[in-house]
């Protein structure tokens, strides 16, 4: 099994705990902007429910060929979709997780760990009709987990963090796409403790 592979498995089965750790009376909660804890959880869910979705697919050419790549490519993307299209999306999801989410994203865990054991390194067609290998694409996804993750914990007053291969990757996956946005040197030194980002900053 790839690194690739091991991370996001890793990032995966520590969505589907930190899930059976939010109190029942929680789900309706404010989770991220106009998102409940619910929406949030269903809007993170989807970085499972994508991977095997995409499996079904197939590119004919390579568009990205590393995980920064993809979000540089997303950018442009996301402002064509909509903050409000992006926002329904997620409340969907949410509504998708059913009467018992956690249940739900144990089911989704499976299924997606299963789906990508019996995978090569195919060439997927992902949002925007980019070819992109799964070994590429699997590094965006333990991305998102890493930091929706880390959204939902602070959500709910949980101190549960990804574990330590999943942080490290996601962290340095935002470097790289601050390399890539022309803001590396302001990630590096405020990473060295040389200066401080500015109030707002972000990669994504």
């Amino acid at each position: 099994m790839t690194t690739e592979r091991i991370v996001f498995a890793s990032a995966a089965r520590y969505l589907a705990t930190l899930v059976r750790q939010i109190p029942a009376d929680r789900w309706d909660d404010p989770g991220l902007g106009e998102w409940s804890v619910r929406d949030l959880v269903g809007h993170t869910s989807r970085s499972l429910i994508t991977v095997s979705t995409y499996l079904h697919s197939s590119a004919s050419h390579e568009d990205v060929r590393e995980p920064a790549e993809y979000y540089v490519r997303i950018h442009a993307l996301a402002a064509g979709i909509g903050a409000e299209a992006i926002v329904e999306r997620g409340r969907q999801a949410g509504r998708d997780l059913g009467a018992d989410p956690a249940a739900t994203i144990d089911g989704l865990v499976e299924r997606v760990l299963g789906d990508i054991d019996a995978a090569g390194d195919p060439l997927i067609e992902v949002i925007g009709g980019l070819g992109v290998r799964l070994s590429t694409y699997l590094p965006t996804r333990t991305f998102e987990i890493a930091v929706h993750g880390l959204d939902v914990a602070a959500a709910v007053g949980l101190t549960v963090s990804p574990p330590v291969e999943v942080l490290a990757e996601a962290a340095a996956l935002a470097g790289r796409i601050g390399a890539h946005l022309g803001q590396g040197p302001a990630v590096l030194l405020a990473l060295t403790g040389r200066s401080a980002l500015p109030a707002g900053f972000s990669v994504v």
